[in-house]
């Protein structure tokens, strides 16, 4: 792991997009439908075990966390989606907050598209690909929780992803990740690397 990555540590809950860092430098976000697994990947591609704060309760993230790397880079962790029991005005906010702030960003280099593998590309899911499309924005999905199939049926959901992104958003790629057995954090590394123009990055 770039040790980067690990210098990772939470420095505001932002309630909408006004109260976000300056527009400068570069920063991905990391977006996903609640209990997807969003916390655990970014805890894992940190390699920190509680930066982000995993709930049993899904929907628990309804503000921006904002991770800073250093003075240039951050990581952004939105609000979870597709969870019913969020109040339908803070939903109503953020289906009004979030294309804004993939559109308007200047310093937003990528979406990261958290998605459980055993149930890929939701219609929340794709609203958020419509999003970025419609941005010109560059997103990289992750289906997690791999270790919850054989290798075999992982790699098929994998392929079943990727041609059907292929069909409908070709800018965007994907992969398997699992936090708990650690598949998939290089992979996701070289992206961020790329994303973030991190030293060291190659190809």
């Amino acid at each position: 792991m770039n040790p980067l990555y690990h210098k990772a540590r939470f420095l505001l809950s932002a309630p909408d997009i006004t109260h976000l860092p300056p527009d400068t430098g570069a920063e991905v976000a990391f977006a996903g439908r609640s209990n997807a697994g969003k916390s655990s990947a970014i805890n894992a591609l940190t390699g920190q075990k509680s930066l982000a704060r995993i709930s049993k309760t899904p929907g628990r993230t309804q503000a921006i966390n904002v991770f800073p790397l250093d003075e240039e880079r951050r990581l952004i962790d939105l609000p979870g989606y597709g969870y019913a029991k969020v109040p339908e005005r803070i939903r109503a906010h953020w289906r009004q907050a979030l294309p804004r702030y993939l559109a308007e960003r200047e310093s937003l280099r990528g979406l990261v598209i958290i998605m459980d593998v055993r149930r890929p590309l939701t219609e929340q899911d794709a609203q958020m690909l419509e999003w970025c499309t419609h941005a010109g924005l560059s997103v990289h999905v992750l289906l997690t929780k791999a270790d919850k199939l054989k290798r075999g049926p992982a790699l098929n959901a994998l392929q079943r992803l990727r041609a059907r992104l292929d069909a409908e958003y070709p800018a965007t790629t994907a992969q398997l990740f699992s936090a708990s057995h650690g598949t998939g954090i290089d992979e996701i590394h070289r992206k961020l690397d790329e994303w973030l123009e991190v030293a060291g990055h190659a190809g």
